[in-house]
């Protein structure tokens, strides 16, 4: 009798820690009108849920034990209330407007909500913050979904890159506070000319595949908006130290004013890195400043913001010669010349030079509860250059005439020359957004200009042939226009069902003309019409069930580089469109979540890689007829036990041209080169590894510390369309270790001090590449000739940062 007696009690207790429980309430305001799309969080978990039309929530599936909510709503003070739960409980709240306009209506209008139907990670402060060492931004977002990032220094930090589902920075779009980063010209992101940008982000958000519509070009891969650090209501200092591997040293000082008579605040940050590269020669010697001042009321929110950029960086962009890679890992080509005697010299100068500023002027008001206006000033400058050594240039690539000493005719010299760049980008933003009951609206309107001169000078020549100081042997300019609007409403059918429509248009005119620095004219201009619709359905079946689809359209011009090498080769180059088509689902419970992202991305003349690079370093496109992108994305955080938690992702893919076919150079045994076309089938996009993901494992073992354990993969990749052996890249495992301890004292400086090491386990990896091929024959046969330069990473490094605030 004793056992079953002992049995039953067993069965009960494990009955009742099965048993769930359900929160449920009401949002309000202060005259009890209620509040639909307030966030309600379950703080330490992954659940959360938003309130219905009329106010209301329910979050189910909660364990007994002690939770604290929080509830949130734009432009109101967050509330937070602790509960012990032990029976289905009714907690309702009431939010208080703040005294000043929230900052995030700024990126309101292109930002997507958590009912928006996109692939969508979304990174906060701290997120921001245990990133943030002496890496710039690509190797902080690195971790999430189907992202590789890339560095010619081998550092992280230099010139760096990534690519999202296989598309490069130059078919990301990219905003700052709403206003389009993206040079016009290249279509890029340098975030060399942004020094330590992300110690002034306050959050970011990525979109993968076409996303919404935003300011400037139309996503092709994905869209990144970084929102700029946010109001601290009392005044702040916070002094900053790292040092690390590859004498990296960083220094910046921030302060803060808070909020002065309830109106007004100003913010100031300095920073300064200083590292050499991994790479020989390679080193990064960067300044940067942030400054923002603004106001604020009820209504009103007036906001200055101002970023200076000055860097100078090694040229690496060459990589690394494939039979210099198994003797010299790290040697650099760029700026090697050879004296009278045949000795090997370097020139010292082989640099890269530029200075960027932003200007922002942001000004948002509150018309009424339902409706906000945005409406922006922007103008981004930029100017600077690179400077080559160069050896045994012909007289007459300079439109330059031979040196006739005596008998003798001299065609050629070493040479010094700079490639200036001098541009300003500028233009207005504006959205009008909605918000009430059922339906969240946005219309936004923009328009920009970009102006600039390209120019080249020669410094100094060898055999000095009689030119002026300074000779510019050539200048081109190039203007660009870009109007867009759009229109976005979000319609809930039903508290689960909501739909999402969108569509832009886009009005584009680019104009070149003058010389290219091979003397080639580049006279043209090119206009775009663009319209770009995108739909979608969202069904929250509950707080722990969510379902969406979405089909986008997408166009996008080519950038300067496709189209004045396009010129040069007589070669015909059009615009891209794509049809993206994704659904997914998310679960959530209190101590895991999942997610799974399908998409299929379906390309019309898709500007794909060629696997090589211009004088510049700029990557070689062409157009090819019929391509695809598809894949499944799966991420995951779970909280097993107390102080642990393992979130990560992984992307499995196909990236497939078409029918593809390739133009291959031959060359017979006079040296005489022609080119045929091979019909190649489908084969695999270049820069497009088909397997993805990156995991985290945080343990906090003692109040204070908290261990990472970091890693990430990437598969093999080709560097070309031809699915060569010879131009691969290896497939790579990189773990990454850092230890984190950080302390609030009361009457002392908060102490936050992170311990990094890369690439603990001293894997030899090379993440990027170019190269190309050809034929010889040897009277006979045809011949395979290879040729490729590799990018290849550091091996295990260190990094220390110290962080005050005060």
């Amino acid at each position: 009798m004793k056992k079953i007696t002992f049995l039953l009690m067993m069965l009960s207790m494990i009955a009742m820690n099965a048993q769930t429980f359900s929160i449920s309430g009401k949002v309000t305001d202060e005259q009890q009108n209620p509040m639909p799309g307030a966030s309600v969080l379950v703080k330490g978990t992954y659940i959360g849920t938003s309130t219905n039309s009329n106010g209301e929530f329910k979050i189910t599936n909660l364990k007994q034990g002690d939770y604290e909510i929080i509830v949130s709503f734009l432009s109101y003070e967050e509330v937070n209330k602790k509960i012990s739960l032990t029976k289905d409980t009714k907690l309702d709240f009431s939010l208080k407007q703040s005294a000043i306009m929230s900052e995030e209506v700024i990126v309101s209008a292109i930002k997507a909500n958590e009912f928006t139907p996109v692939a969508q990670t979304n990174l906060d402060k701290k997120d921001i913050a245990d990133q943030n060492t002496n890496a710039d931004i690509p190797f902080m977002l690195s971790l999430t979904p189907s992202v590789v990032a890339t560095s010619e220094t081998g550092t992280g930090n230099g010139y760096t890159g990534m690519r999202i589902r296989g598309t490069d920075m130059s078919r990301i779009n990219v905003t700052v506070n709403g206003i389009p980063l993206n040079d016009a010209e290249s279509q890029g992101v340098y975030w060399v000319n942004m020094p330590d940008f992300s110690s002034s982000v306050n959050a970011i958000q990525i979109q993968r595949g076409v996303g919404t519509s935003t300011n400037g070009a139309a996503s092709f891969g994905a869209s990144i908006n970084f929102q700029t650090i946010t109001i601290e209501p009392k005044p702040y200092a916070n002094l900053g130290f790292t040092a690390g591997s590859f004498n990296t040293f960083k220094e910046s000082v921030s302060a803060g004013t808070g909020l002065i008579k309830d109106k007004f605040s100003f913010d100031i940050r300095y920073s300064k890195l200083n590292a050499d590269a991994y790479i020989q020669h390679g080193f990064s010697d960067h300044q940067s400043m942030y400054l923002s001042s603004s106001y604020y009321d009820e209504k009103n929110l007036l906001k200055a913001v101002v970023m200076l950029g000055k860097q100078q960086t090694g040229i690496t962009w060459w990589g690394v010669p494939d039979y210099m890679i198994d003797s010299i890992r790290n040697y650099n080509p760029a700026g090697v010349y050879y004296d009278n005697n045949g000795n090997e010299q370097y020139f010292d100068d082989q640099t890269d030079n530029y200075w960027q500023n932003h200007y922002q002027l942001l000004y948002t008001r509150e018309i009424s509860r339902k409706l906000s206006l945005n409406a922006n000033l922007h103008a981004t400058t930029g100017k600077g250059y690179y400077q080559q050594y160069k050896s045994g240039d012909n007289f007459a690539d300079y439109g330059l005439q031979p040196i006739i000493s005596g008998n003798d005719t001299i065609n050629s010299t070493d040479l010094i020359r700079q490639k200036w760049l001098d541009n300003v980008f500028y233009g207005f933003t504006s959205s009008l957004n909605y918000h009430y009951n059922k339906i969240n609206a946005s219309l936004g309107v923009a328009a920009n200009k970009y102006d600039g001169d390209h120019f080249g000078y020669i410094k100094w020549m060898k055999q000095n042939a009689v030119i002026e100081h300074d000779y510019e042997w050539y200048k081109n300019t190039g203007t660009k226009t870009d109007f867009n609007t759009f229109l976005k409403v979000q319609y809930s059918l039903t508290e689960k069902l909501s739909f999402y429509g969108d569509v832009q248009y886009r009005q584009i005119s680019y104009k070149m003309e003058g010389p290219d620095d091979d003397l080639v004219k580049l006279d043209q201009t090119n206009d775009y019409n663009f319209v770009n619709p995108k739909f979608g359905i969202n069904y929250v079946m509950n707080n722990n069930h969510k379902f969406y689809a979405t089909m986008g359209i997408a166009n996008r011009e080519p950038n300067r580089t496709d189209l004045k090498e396009h010129t040069k080769k007589q070669k015909d180059v059009t615009y891209e469109t794509l049809t993206d088509l994704e659904a997914g689902y998310q679960l959530t419970k209190t101590k895991y979540a999942i997610g799974i992202n399908l998409y299929y991305m379906d390309y019309k003349n898709q500007l794909v890689n060629t696997g090589l690079l211009d004088g510049s370093g700029y990557p070689l496109m062409m157009n090819v007829d019929n391509s695809y992108r598809t894949g499944i994305e799966l991420m995951f955080g779970v909280k097993p036990i107390k102080n642990l938690e393992w979130k990560g992702n992984l992307t499995l893919s196909k990236n497939i041209i078409k029918d593809y076919i390739d133009e291959d150079s031959h060359c017979d045994t006079a040296w005489n080169y022609s080119f045929q076309k091979v019909e190649m089938g489908d084969v695999d996009i270049s820069y497009s590894p088909n397997i993805i993901s990156a995991s985290t494992i945080s343990y906090k073992f003692a109040k204070h510390f908290t261990f990472n354990f970091i890693s990430k993969y990437v598969g093999e990749q080709y560097i070309d369309n031809t699915m060569s052996e010879d131009r691969k890249l290896d497939a790579y495992f990189v773990n990454n270790v850092r230890l984190d301890f950080n302390k609030n004292f009361e009457k002392a400086p908060n102490l936050s001090v992170q311990f990094l090491i890369n690439n603990v386990f001293d894997v030899d990896y090379i993440s990027n590449a170019y190269g190309g091929k050809w034929y010889e024959t040897d009277g006979v046969n045809e011949i395979e000739k290879t040729w490729v330069a590799y990018f290849p990473q550091a091996g295990i490094n260190f990094m220390f940062k110290l962080a005050l605030s005060f």
